[in-house]
């Protein structure tokens, strides 16, 4: 289905991606429309706002020529002028607000292909720490442990402080096979937390499609990772084949997307949401609000739920608050929170300027940027989910006590043995847990923690999550979707 309304091209942006651009797009039929820098209606600048504006470089101006004559050492112009729209842009205290220089577009272009390479997480910049927004899906960064809101410090041993999240994209991302070490901190976490990563390609694979009998009723599941070029069009095909395999009720799984194209969100919205009402509205900053509809008659015959998470951001929660809106349930945890629009202008010479323009607004005109979409349904996963890499100088054991202890008992709970105690003391059931644990890996029992065991606990641990047993959220869902 074709959107009936179709805006000037901009870009949503949950954040820049480390090897992966997670932003929204949208173009006309006409092709792209060039912005004026300062102008959020779509107009060139007139030769009055540009003589003011003129007068007011003055200072600038005077300061360049001050730095350019008397600066102990000489300064290049390039620094200097890219020194000033950094400055200009971080004092707009705007994590979505960024500048990408000719080296940064370059990197952009190429992440938008069908794969790169790099970790695979989106990063934000929040109250000026590099944060985790979320990783991809069979990622080295999920495959690390890597969680949304994990701040990012260092990158093999060089400090993030005082870093944009451009240079620290650069810093994070790398060819294909080389080793990546970065320390975060973890929301309830006290000590920081160093992660070990091997780079790797990261294919985009943003569809995946599941049928499940629930209480005899024929049950889709389409998860979606992020919404790329393909992801309506393989979205459709996945719904379709379901549809005609005699589906009775559909979950979509957003948990842990970072966003992608507004028209791919737009066009999946268009099977779902009916024309009498907008699916978006992106409101500028003179209140005045564009909506954005469907062609859809009707909505679907069977019942719908959306998961979300911490992790769903931007066009996830689109799609998530548009469906919640007209009646579906959403389950999950409260979502990322990124309601705001920025549109990309070029600067001339292969660098651009990426300025919050909008706010996006759900149907019912409600913002949710810092606040996220909340869910009809909440429903947390096991403790065991949120557990960290385990860092071990010396071998944990009997009558030790720590944070790190009490993270491994988490652990080991949540691979199923017996322990009495969940508090950070090494007693005896959790050294008979340890040793169950090495016996059940073919190792030696010597009812210790060093650090083999405590990786082969975290291996074990992240299979488990990642084959979807103990998800409370994907269980709540089908219990709920035909009540």
């Amino acid at each position: 289905m074709k959107m009936r309304k179709i805006m000037a091209v901009f870009w949503i942006v949950a954040a820049l991606m480390i090897g992966f651009a997670g932003g929204i797009y949208l173009a006309t039929s006409q092709g792209n429309v060039q912005v004026a820098p300062g102008d959020s209606n779509g107009k060139y600048t007139s030769k009055q706002e540009i003589a003011q504006s003129d007068d007011k470089m003055q200072k600038i101006n005077q300061a360049y020529k001050l730095i350019k004559k008397h600066f102990v050492e000489k300064v290049d112009d390039k620094q200097l002028i890219e020194g000033a729209i950094h400055g200009m842009l971080s004092s707009l205290d705007d994590p979505y607000s960024s500048y990408m220089d000719i080296e940064a577009m370059e990197q952009f272009n190429e992440q938008i292909e069908s794969s790169f390479e790099g970790i695979g997480a989106e990063v934000s910049l929040v109250n000026g720490k590099i944060t985790i927004v979320a990783p991809i899906k069979n990622s080295p960064a999920e495959k690390a442990g890597l969680r949304p809101n994990d701040q990012v410090l260092s990158v093999n041993g060089e400090s993030l402080e005082g870093y944009d999240l451009t240079e620290a994209v650069s810093k994070i991302r790398g060819k294909k096979g080389s080793e990546v070490v970065l320390e975060i901190i973890r929301p309830g976490v006290k000590d920081i937390l160093e992660v070990k990563m091997t780079r790797d390609t990261i294919p985009i694979e943003t569809v995946y499609a599941d049928m499940k009998k629930v209480d005899g009723k024929s049950t889709g599941i389409i998860e979606i990772t992020t919404f790329s070029e393909r992801t309506a069009n393989e979205f459709y095909e996945q719904l379709t084949s379901l549809e005609d395999k005699g589906m009775e009720g559909l979950i979509i799984d957003v948990r842990g997307n970072p966003g992608g194209l507004l028209e791919s969100v737009g066009d999946i919205l268009a099977f779902f949401v009916p024309e009498d009402i907008p699916y978006v509205q992106i409101e500028s900053r003179d209140g005045n609000r564009d909506p954005y509809f469907t062609d859809l008659t009707e909505k679907k015959p069977y019942p719908i739920q959306v998961l979300i998470d911490e992790g769903s951001a931007s066009a996830s929660e689109i799609l998530a608050v548009a469906l919640k809106e007209i009646g579906y349930d959403v389950v999950g945890t409260n979502s990322f929170g990124k309601g705001t629009v920025q549109q990309a202008v070029p600067l001339g010479d292969g660098s651009t300027v990426k300025l919050t323009f909008f706010k996006w607004l759900s149907p019912k005109g409600n913002w949710i940027h810092e606040k996220g979409v909340k869910p009809t349904i909440e429903v947390k996963q096991p403790d065991y989910y949120f557990t960290h890499p385990v860092q071990i100088e010396k071998a944990l054991s009997f009558n030790d006590t720590g944070e790190n202890i009490k993270n491994i008992q988490q652990m080991l709970t949540g691979l199923g043995y017996q322990l009495e105690r969940i508090d950070g003391y090494f007693d005896k059931t959790t050294e008979k847990a340890v040793k169950s644990f090495q016996k059940d890996q073919n190792i030696k029992q010597t009812g210790k923690v060093d650090q083999d065991t405590a990786g082969l606990i975290e291996t074990a641990l992240i299979e488990k999550i990642r084959s979807g047993e103990d998800d409370r959220q994907m269980e709540k869902a089908l219990q709920t979707l035909y009540k």
